[in-house]
């Protein structure tokens, strides 16, 4: 069984985060693993309040969550255009599930995953147990999938709930998910053109096709692994040669490597290495 990834990419000074979380990554039963590609499970009792900070990436979670004393929930994250931020404070409990980029829409089929990008929504607004009156899945039992001390049990209750859900085979979800693991597979792809041309598609396609599939453009989820390789790079080298990575990374200077991590992180990439906090 392949282990989920144990990479920090996405989290914003990681070590500080898992120093005050358990933060663990769990997979889920193989015939979710085509769309799906992680569970991770966060619990928390802090003696005082910690913002944490994510630089998202290009995948819808659906998340179940308790904080405090106040009711439990469960919600879609659509893709987050920005800087997501979160206050934890006091013990919580959250039990997310990351899809592949373009993993989620044969759940939620009836919308382009566009239509949720920079939103949080109730779940059973995007997947009811019912559909018109034909069965279309389960009900999230969020309780059933948040109270089990053991972890193993929290997984099998995702496992059941995903599993109900009945999600149908989309020639154009694998098709996006095989575009997207492209950028991985060949990290000389910079513009959208290039990927079109891997993939074999015209760009207005490759548009379109992350518009339904994946819930942004072609051109963001380029950045963001940019961003992303950055942000893990400076984690682990206070030394780090930002003009060299900025080559590596295809950037035509240092400048516009600084322009686009500020931008996204929200502090310049050296002062992030030298452990400025991100406001």
């Amino acid at each position: 069984m392949t282990a989920p990834r144990r990479d920090t990419r996405g989290i914003v000074d990681a070590s500080a985060l898992f120093a005050r979380v358990d933060f663990r990554r769990r997979l889920p039963a193989p015939e979710l693993r085509r769309y799906v590609e992680l569970y991770w499970l966060i619990d928390w009792d802090l003696s005082e309040p910690y913002a944490s900070h994510v630089v998202p990436h290009p995948s819808v979670n659906v998340v179940f969550q308790r904080f405090g004393t106040a009711p439990p929930w469960g919600e879609v994250a659509g893709i987050g255009l920005e800087l997501f931020t979160q206050k934890l404070e006091a013990r919580g409990r959250v039990c997310g599930v990351k899809f592949r980029p373009g993993g989620f829409h044969p759940f939620a089929p009836a919308w382009p995953v566009s239509e949720w990008s920079g939103r949080r929504v109730p779940i059973d607004e995007v997947l009811p147990a019912t559909d018109a009156g034909v069965d279309a899945g389960v009900a999230a039992d969020v309780d059933a999938i948040l109270d089990p001390p053991e972890e193993d049990a929290r997984v099998a209750a995702l496992d059941t709930y995903l599993l109900g859900l009945g999600a149908r085979p989309e020639p154009g979800a694998d098709e996006a998910m095989r575009v997207v693991g492209l950028l991985g597979e060949d990290r000389t792809i910079r513009r959208a053109a290039q990927l079109a041309t891997a993939a074999g598609l015209s760009v207005r396609s490759l548009q379109r096709l992350f518009a339904t599939y994946v819930g942004v453009g072609p051109k963001w989820v380029i950045l963001r692994h940019r961003i992303h390789e950055a942000l893990e790079r400076a984690e682990a080298d206070e030394e780090l040669d930002w003009a060299a990575l900025a080559a590596e990374l295809g950037y035509s200077d240092q400048a516009h490597l600084v322009r686009d991590f500020t931008a996204t992180v929200g502090v310049p990439p050296t002062a992030y290495a030298q452990g400025h906090p991100v406001q």
